[in-house]
């Protein structure tokens, strides 16, 4: 299985069947999935985890299935009660129609309709392994001492194609994503790729809380936050912005994004460049592609 090459070329990570197995009966079991009641609508390309999950959910629990290409192609009276879905496809749904509605694979929306749950996972731990903040039964967290999420779990991949197998001899499998495990609380908080963290004169910033709230912005859409090599501050953050539609005709400016930011965040997340684009580069599941 492919994964989806949000940061780089993809990579082809092997999956047992028990593995696969294991992500579906886990998260039929958090969602309370009832064969007689509920019906899966598949709308994800099959050939990216994401979509392959909700086939092996159905076939494996004898849940109905309905297959389409895309979200739109989906009829409002197919009974469909559960979905999985990308963030970019949620505004092409009427969210009431389903009872639960599985969201990953990029930052969330800052509003997210009550039945949305937001998930946490890759290609290579079998899909989403954290529901909630919360951890699918049999699935173990913890940080190494550099933050950086590690995960065990019956899910995750064997190896990647070529034979590496990234897991250690205990089996912990390195997410490249940074964050905190509360163990007592078992709820995980997640920061970002460690690749994506932005130091500019000497201050992290994550692109992802500086995204939503541009996003919050009634004249931005949708953003992208990078990093870009700044002879005074090492490296400067930059905003590429689609202007909303609805923003009146007005395009919105660097002054005025900067200020937006620096009401919510630290003032060096605010960007020091801004580019307005017509869209933002997407993977075939519609993630936003992060190399800048």
């Amino acid at each position: 299985m492919l994964t989806s090459g949000t940061t780089g070329a993809p990579k082809a990570a092997v999956l047992t069947h028990d593995a696969v197995a294991a992500s579906a009966r886990a998260t039929s079991a958090r969602l309370a999935v009832d064969p007689a009641t509920d019906r899966w609508l598949a709308c994800l390309p099959l050939a990216h985890v994401g979509g392959l999950g909700v086939v092996t959910r159905a076939v494996l629990t004898g849940t109905p299935l309905t297959v389409v290409p895309n979200v739109e192609s989906a009829a409002p009276d197919d009974g469909a009660t559960l979905v999985s879905l990308v963030p970019a496809q949620l505004p092409r749904v009427d969210p009431a129609r389903f009872r639960t509605i599985l969201l990953g694979g990029s930052a969330m929306p800052p509003d997210l309709p009550p039945n949305a749950v937001p998930t946490y996972g890759m290609t290579e731990t079998g899909g989403g392994v954290v529901y909630a903040g919360t951890p699918l039964d049999g699935v173990e967290l913890r940080a190494d001492a550099e933050g950086q999420l590690l995960v065990r779990a019956p899910m995750l991949l064997r190896a990647y194609r070529d034979g590496t197998d990234p897991r250690d001899t205990d089996g912990w499998y390195p997410t490249g994503d940074a964050g905190t495990w509360d163990p007592e609380a078992r709820r995980v908080t997640v920061a970002g790729r460690i690749g994506d963290v932005i130091v500019t004169g000497g201050e992290k910033v994550w692109p992802g809380p500086v995204e939503a709230r541009l996003a919050e912005h009634p004249a931005v859409r949708e953003a992208l936050v990078f990093g870009r090599p700044d002879p005074t501050w090492g490296r400067r953050v930059v905003a590429r912005v689609v202007p909303a539609p609805a923003a009146g005709g007005e395009q919105p400016t660097l002054d005025d994004l900067r200020g937006w930011v620096k009401e919510a965040l630290p003032p060096w997340a605010a960007p020091h460049e801004l580019e307005l684009v017509a869209d933002l580069p997407r993977t075939a599941l519609g993630k936003l592609r992060r190399a800048p």
